[in-house]
């Protein structure tokens, strides 16, 4: 009798689902871009996201609370937190991730030299393109620096979320300009999706990438020495590096994607940074704060802080994930004053 081989083993893959992804065809097709390189991402698992203690609070209590709340008054209570729920959600989904904002500070420093003083700085981070909205708010941020015209134009950071997405950058970022220049540092993510040739496509923009290197920038007969370190994640970030032929004493302006870096330049004495990294923490709520925090992005969430001689400022960025909800994205105007 004549046997029939049974058939080959076959591994069946299945694609993996990416709703939040709009796949298509790049904004530029040609992009003097190095080879595309595929790497391997690495693991987003939960343990590096932390989560709030008092969400986690608030939300067994509301649960306790509803189930006592269904049992007293009915299923049409319920329905009712149902449809609150629903919308709420619908709002953080398709609502706020659109509605871009753009916020003036004032960082007052007492050791700012006088020719510094009224310096406006231009701050963007985490475009995160790849992700729904986010080329409409990267090119919503680029036509608030055209409007407001700062001297220094800075990105800190994330300006893609997927490999795909890196020829976009040059569209995004298309006409972006400042009298003083425009420079960025890398975040986890252009690590993760390719970082040289996310530096080579914001050379195409004429936006210079600081990788643990400094610029002396002079302006009105003052020195202004700014610093841009790696990653603080998936980089190798070194302030001594980047400190290395700055003289002693000099005002230094410290670009960081991750804040929590902050208590490092505050140990060497940097007078201000600026961050991004934690978006926020994107679903805030009021009293109990952001959901969860990334990893080196836990102690400073959003906004201002003093951190010994340090003054960081931390934005919510204009990217990421589209779920937001009391936290809307961000394209920040900085001025310098004395005192």
């Amino acid at each position: 009798m004549l046997s029939v081989p049974a058939p080959p083993t076959v591994q069946q893959i299945r694609p993996a689902p990416a709703p939040l992804v709009r796949r298509r065809e790049p904004l530029v097709r040609r992009v003097p871009l190095t080879r595309l390189r595929l790497r391997r991402r690495r693991s987003l698992d939960p343990a590096r996201l932390y989560y709030n203690r008092t969400w986690i609070a608030a939300t067994s209590v509301g649960a306790a609370a509803g189930a006592l709340g269904v049992r007293r008054l009915g299923w049409p209570l319920l329905a009712v937190a149902g449809l609150l729920g629903a919308l709420t959600w619908v709002y953080a989904a398709f609502v706020e991730p659109r509605r871009a904002r753009l916020e003036h500070v004032e960082l007052r420093l007492p050791r700012l030299p006088r020719g510094l003083d009224g310096l406006r700085i231009g701050h963007l981070t985490d475009l995160h393109l790849g992700f729904r909205y986010t080329e409409r708010n990267a090119l919503w941020g680029v036509e608030q620096m055209r409007r407001e015209a700062p001297d220094l134009i800075v990105i800190t950071g994330d300006l893609v979320s997927f490999q795909h997405a890196i020829p976009d950058i040059a569209a995004a970022l298309r006409g972006i300009s400042a009298p003083l220049g425009v420079y960025a540092v890398p975040g986890n993510h252009d690590h993760w999706e390719g970082v040289d040739d996310v530096r080579a496509a914001l050379a195409v923009c004429g936006v210079t990438m600081l990788i643990n290197e400094h610029r002396r920038i002079r302006r009105g007969g003052a020195d202004l020495w700014l610093l841009g370190v790696d990653d603080l994640w998936d980089g190798s970030a070194s302030l001594s590096a980047t400190l290395r032929g700055v003289p002693a004493g000099a005002f230094t302006l410290l670009l960081a994607h991750a804040p929590d870096f902050v208590t490092e330049a505050a140990a060497r004495g940097v007078d201000v940074q600026l961050s991004g990294h934690t978006h926020g923490g994107h679903l805030r709520l009021p009293l109990l704060g952001p959901l969860g925090m990334p990893r080196f992005g836990r102690r400073y969430v959003m906004g201002r802080y003093q951190v010994g001689p340090t003054a960081l400022y931390v934005s919510r960025g204009l990217g990421g994930p589209p779920l937001r909800l009391l936290c809307p994205p961000e394209a920040t105007i900085i001025t310098l004053r004395r005192g």
